[in-house]
């Protein structure tokens, strides 16, 4: 199976281990010269106030998801990453359910892979919180490699 296409998941809370989720996705794509798909997700909420954080209008081009991630903390240190290895990438930016709109893009894209962070929970986070991670795996229409926060 060949690699052309790798969605690089990434949310707000994967500040903490972008170096990580960085490595990964340059391990798999480096070697197959695909193209790395940089999506951030968004919920409504997170958006917005990433949004109002960045000092973006609303009304205004630089408002859609794709503009905002761009500008994203940690989209910008996963793209310089990709820029260091010299791994081709295009950067999407999503609002909605984290788990719906990686596994669609991904489907929309023709992964041929996902690269997913996340950390380590109990049995009873993941009941009470979900897992976001847990979700792309079992539903992903190709493989999905996890990185684990080794902070946590």
């Amino acid at each position: 199976m060949s690699i052309e296409t790798v969605l690089l998941a990434v949310g707000t809370e994967d500040e903490t281990q972008t170096e990580q989720i960085a490595r990964e996705a340059i391990a798999v794509a480096e070697p197959t010269g695909a193209e790395v798909v940089l999506t951030h997700v968004f919920t409504d909420e997170e958006f917005d106030g990433v949004r109002s954080k960045l000092g973006v209008d609303e009304s205004s081009e630089g408002s859609t998801p794709d503009a905002v991630a761009e500008r994203h903390t940690t989209t910008r240190a996963l793209a310089k990453a990709l820029d260091e290895a010299g791994v081709d990438y295009s950067i999407r930016g999503a609002v909605g359910d984290h788990a719906d709109e990686v596994v669609g893009i991904a489907s929309a894209v023709e992964a041929d892979r996902v690269v997913v962070g996340g950390r380590r929970r109990s049995p009873t986070g993941k009941a009470v919180f979900g897992s976001v991670a847990q979700e792309v795996i079992l539903s992903s229409p190709c493989p999905v490699t996890f990185v684990r926060d080794a902070a946590a």
